[in-house]
């Protein structure tokens, strides 16, 4: 779910992180929901006033998410609970450390399926991101770009995860799949 507040300039904000002052109008973390709300005035509507809506605000919202999923795996990296490197990966994945695996979507097929996510608890996380490219995981990790990457278990483990599969259900691209290349499978 993403939350939007109203600005006090009388437009719409998002509230990514949760924490502006304000009811809350909330919105499923899909793109078409988000798109229809906007379409049909939504936001005026539950706020009970005339609300103005920012040019491009999904897209604004996409963006935002992007950067918390990079800020998050940044200060994993930082606290030791995420590596990057094809051997590095695999030597966690082998001792059984690693509990998300993340791989770039434009990386090589071939490295890919070398490596295999870890098997996921019923119930539990996701193990596996596949829907970054080499360019926005190179950020998180201070490089140009990164292909095979992993986390450990943690709380900031569990903050990637969930903010990833926010971005993940507000990508889109013709054909369905998102901006990221993912695959929609959820409908």
């Amino acid at each position: 779910m993403i939350r939007f507040v109203a600005g006090p300039d009388g437009s719409v904000v998002p509230d990514l992180a949760g924490r502006l002052p304000g009811r809350g109008i909330w919105v499923s973390s899909d793109r078409s929901a988000v798109e229809l709300a906007v379409k049909k005035k939504l936001f005026s509507r539950a706020a009970k006033t005339q609300l103005t809506i920012p040019e491009g605000i999904v897209d604004r919202i996409e963006t935002g998410l992007l950067r918390r999923v990079q800020d998050s795996l940044a200060l994993a990296r930082k606290a030791s609970q995420a590596i990057t490197g094809y051997e590095k990966v695999r030597g966690w994945l082998e001792l059984e450390r690693a509990r998300v695996l993340m791989q770039a979507r434009d990386g090589s097929e071939r490295g890919k399926t070398k490596l295999k996510a870890p098997i996921q608890k019923p119930g539990g996380p996701d193990t596996f991101i596949g829907h970054l490219s080499a360019e926005e995981l190179g950020l998180a990790f201070g490089r140009d770009r990164v292909i095979h990457a992993a986390l450990s278990a943690g709380g900031l483990s569990k903050r990637v995860v969930e903010e990833a599969a926010r971005l993940q259900s507000i990508r889109k691209d013709i054909g369905g799949n998102g901006s990221a290349g993912k695959e929609q499978t959820d409908a």
